[in-house]
């Protein structure tokens, strides 16, 4: 039974204390100063159920240390011809900040190949993302703006969605799964832009799915999205494919270091310098051989299962035209 924000907070508190000292620890990695928040975020996942969020967040807890994600920043992909390749091939990257301080997380939905590595790869590249973001990333913009800046938006770049993508659903699912269970309510709002006529027939079957909650978060913007955004933002921290309207099917080679999906731009420059440092540090010795950072995936909920099911559906009906799957980063959003 739900009960009223507050005391949510106070009684899953109160079952927190009783944790052990490694769920403490790794809890403290997770909230970062701010424990209050994290409980809350948890509790609005599962509709301020204090029994059903305590469940979450010992599952999750109990995940971040039976798979060392404490330790994942301390792992990096090598050499690093293999970590740019995930990165042409997994497109994301942070493009700015809004005016409210919030990270602004570009991805590249409908241009991801997810061809140049394996899965193990792909999931340990976004769960470093994901920690570096809050451990890094969130509590640089805390110090910056003078309060507590817990979560970011991010921008879902449609351009490119082909039916082929049906072959990415099973790595998306992994991810969106991770996400959802682990990283919950961090993304304030997802923009969607450059959407093909394909997107829009699916959000329609997707949309009666998800939770009110989440379909407030879904913002299908016209076009490239360019003049809605810069009511949240300024043009130095739009995406490069928001700023202009015939972004076209170019990937990053024609912007190298302007784009913030590229191996070249500050952003990944300083996440792999990051983690490289961090490993030294730690003298770890995956800096010695190369392989990938395997993570267990629970299975995906009701609702995550439901919406791959209508994409999937959905997509088959539309046959020869322009397909989606990569949307699953942005349509089983609840959470990261």
């Amino acid at each position: 039974m739900a009960v009223a924000p507050q005391d949510a907070i106070k009684q899953l508190s109160a079952l927190m204390d009783e944790v052990d000292e490694p769920r403490k620890r790794t809890f403290q990695n997770m909230h970062q100063g701010y424990p209050t928040a994290t409980l809350g975020r948890f509790l609005k996942a599962r509709e301020w159920s204090v029994a059903k969020a305590h469940k979450m967040l010992i599952d999750c807890l109990n995940w971040r240390i039976q798979n060392h994600i404490d330790d994942i920043l301390t792992k990096p992909i090598i050499p690093a011809e293999l970590y740019r390749g995930v990165r042409d091939s997994q497109l994301i990257g942070l493009s700015g900040y809004s005016n409210e301080g919030l990270p602004v997380f570009a991805i590249g939905v409908g241009l991801s190949s997810f061809d140049k590595a394996s899965v193990n790869y792909y999931v340990q590249s976004h769960i470093q993302i994901n920690e570096y973001r809050d451990r890094v990333i969130l509590p640089a913009a805390t110090k910056k703006y003078g309060r507590h800046i817990g979560t970011c938006v991010k921008v879902l770049d449609m351009t490119g969605l082909k039916l082929s993508a049906l072959s990415h659903i099973k790595l998306l699912t992994i991810i969106s799964t991770v996400d959802d269970l682990n990283y919950p309510e961090k993304t304030e709002t997802y923009y969607v832009v450059n959407a093909p006529f394909v997107f829009s027939a699916c959000w329609k079957v997707v949309k009666p799915l998800l939770q009110e909650r989440t379909r407030r978060k879904v913002q299908v913007l016209q076009g490239c999205g360019r003049n809605e955004l810069l009511k949240i933002m300024d043009y130095s921290s739009l995406p490069h494919f928001c700023r202009r309207d015939n972004y076209g099917s170019s990937r990053i080679s024609s912007a190298g270091a302007d784009v913030c999906y590229s191996l070249d731009h500050p952003f990944h420059q300083q996440l792999y310098n990051y983690i490289k440092q961090e490993a030294l540090t730690q003298e770890c010795v995956s800096l010695l051989k190369q392989g990938s950072f395997h993570v267990d995936v629970p299975g995906a909920d009701t609702e995550g299962t439901n919406i791959v099911k209508a994409l999937e559906s959905e997509l088959h009906k539309i046959g020869g035209h322009d397909g989606l799957t990569h949307p699953l980063n942005g349509l089983r959003i609840n959470d990261a």
